[in-house]
């Protein structure tokens, strides 16, 4: 292992940020399963990475919520819940609505073509690879871009930021939500346009009932699961990066 890498200062932070990145991409995909124990020398020889930049990782997805600081005993991944999803789903409904609202009734033609551009590209895409049955990395992306473009044409910076942060939040319960039987039974891409036919039309009202529907349906997936006891279990993940030092 290159003592580098240990060293505090610039080579350290920006290793921190890309080591921050892959651990994250991990929690979310459930290769690293909610509650685990995340052990500095483990996760140091599974990045390929030097402990202190681990460290400084972890730290960072603690204050995303990602990530738990347990007094003296290290660091785990934060558990899912019932109460958790409940009030994230709430919370997020009430503010992206309310963004949505907004951007309904300002944004203007730039906003309507680049959210049908965003639209196009995420409907135009696999969500789901199989072998095993995981979330499309691309997918994912065009679909954090869809929702971000939704409410883009929305006046508050702030509410784009908690909007953004929330939807942070929900990417591991989406990946979680692929895994329940009935998940193959819901038609995404038609929710996603029946959203935007509601926003095109400038009906407010009818889009914030079909972004909340959007969001509950997801939710109520995982709250099927996590009844069953299924949640948080990591059944054929994808196996995470093995080193990142390339990357940064």
């Amino acid at each position: 292992m290159d003592d580098t890498y240990d060293t505090p200062g610039a080579t350290s932070r920006s290793m921190a940020s890309v080591l921050s990145e892959a651990i994250l991409e991990d929690i979310v995909a459930g290769v690293l399963p909610p509650g685990s124990k995340l052990k500095i020398r483990e996760l140091a020889d599974r990045y390929q990475a030097g402990v202190i930049p681990i460290r400084e990782a972890l730290s960072r997805l603690a204050m995303s919520g990602f990530v738990e600081a347990e007094d003296q005993r290290g660091f785990r991944v934060t558990k899912v819940s019932r109460a958790d999803l409940e009030d994230i789903t709430a919370v997020r409904q009430r503010i992206e609505c309310d963004a949505l609202r907004d951007a309904i009734e300002s944004g203007n033609l730039e906003w309507e073509g680049a959210l049908l551009a965003a639209y196009h590209q995420v409907n135009s895409l696999p969500s789901i690879l199989k072998d095993p049955d995981r979330v499309n990395p691309v997918w994912e992306r065009a679909h954090d871009k869809f929702h971000e473009t939704l409410l883009a044409g929305c006046r508050s910076k702030w509410l784009k930021h908690f909007a953004a942060t929330l939807r942070i939040q929900t990417t591991r319960y989406r990946h979680q939500s692929i895994h329940n039987p009935h998940a193959a039974s819901r038609d995404v891409a038609g929710e996603h346009e029946a959203i935007v036919r509601a926003v095109l039309a400038r009906d407010a009202e009818r889009a914030c009932e079909l972004l909340t529907k959007h969001f509950a349906a997801t939710t109520e997936l995982v709250l099927e699961d996590i009844a069953h006891g299924k949640a948080g279990k990591n059944d054929g993940a994808v196996r995470g990066r093995a080193q990142v030092r390339s990357s940064a």
